[in-house]
């Protein structure tokens, strides 16, 4: 059975949530089970989180209470989450942090830089928080970060999933220009389901920050991904793949929504695995180079076999 578990609860007594902290209770529904991972124990695991605390980072596996970590810590895959533990959004799915962030730490591409090296990653995964309140949204320092990376890990490839920018002029050429390996946005869910899910994300925005990316550069493999089991209809998801196609992106995935707590947006349907392997067989026909989709799909999973797959993918073409 999956359980959402939170590694980064505080002790000052402080609501993670404060938005939601005096709303009423949603439903929790007892999971399926199919849906079901392995508790995280192992010494890999152990390793895994030293070197995370050693270097004075954040993953978004812990944040956002992954039900994967136990399994890509053990391989120590971890996905950095910089720019701080807090966010600007309050999005109704997300376990991460909610409030004013503190300052850049101008000594965290170089932390960062460390720690891949450390863990020994062919592929690295970096995210990070919404930064609305920076005048470029943090697109400066993704580039700092991927620049660091690049200077003592030269072989080590690097995916971002980037916030969506939302009013930050050329913030998007920004991390292109420092020519990440695939860049990815996620949309997350419908747009039918944005104003009670993601309230401070335009889905069309989204869309256009993924075209974009093509735009400057032809060449780069772009990924987006959503998460059903929110209220959304089968009409729509294949919408969004049709949206997707025109903004030329590459890679889709599609998890399962899994709610962290009960102040989040409740689950409204466990999808069956078959009903997922349905959805990616429509995805490959609509033209995507590489498609994940089953109830534990999370954007940065298996990110770097998949990474591989996506080359492997174009080359074939």
């Amino acid at each position: 059975m999956a359980v959402v578990i939170d590694t980064v609860l505080g002790t000052s007594g402080a609501p993670r949530h404060p938005e939601k902290a005096h709303r009423p209770d949603q439903p929790s529904a007892r999971k399926p089970d199919w849906i079901r991972v392995k508790a995280p124990v192992s010494p890999g695991y152990l390793d895994t989180q030293r070197i995370v605390r050693a270097n004075g980072l954040h993953t978004v596996c812990e944040e956002a209470g992954c039900p994967n970590i136990g399994e890509c810590w053990e391989k120590k895959h971890a996905t950095f989450m910089i720019m701080g533990d807090t966010c600007t959004r309050a999005c109704a799915f997300c376990n991460v942090k909610t409030g004013l962030p503190g300052t850049l730490d101008s000594s965290e591409p170089k932390h960062v830089a460390v720690a891949t090296a450390k863990l020994g990653l062919a592929h690295i995964v970096i995210t990070s928080v919404d930064r609305d309140d920076l005048a470029d949204g943090g697109a400066g320092h993704f580039a700092a970060v991927i620049r660091a990376i690049r200077a003592r890990c030269p072989k080590t490839t690097i995916e971002v999933l980037t916030p969506d920018f939302l009013r930050k002029d050329d913030a998007v050429a920004t991390v292109v220009a420092a020519h990440p390996d695939v860049f990815n946005h996620n949309l997350e869910t419908v747009p039918s389901k944005y104003l009670t899910v993601r309230p401070g994300a335009r889905y069309f925005a989204s869309i256009r920050l993924l075209q974009q990316v093509k735009e400057l550069d032809p060449q780069m493999f772009t990924k987006s991904g959503i998460m059903v089991g929110l209220g959304e209809e089968r009409n729509e998801v294949l919408q969004v793949m049709d949206d997707l196609r025109a903004a030329d992106v590459d890679f889709l995935t599609i998890g399962q929504y899994l709610q962290p707590t009960r102040k989040h947006h409740p689950v409204m349907r466990f999808v069956p695995p078959e009903e997922f392997e349905s959805l990616a067989t429509i995805a490959y026909a609509k033209g995507f180079l590489m498609v994940s989709a089953s109830p534990l799909t999370r954007s940065s999973h298996h990110a770097g076999e998949d990474f591989a797959r996506l080359k492997a993918a174009r080359g074939s073409r």
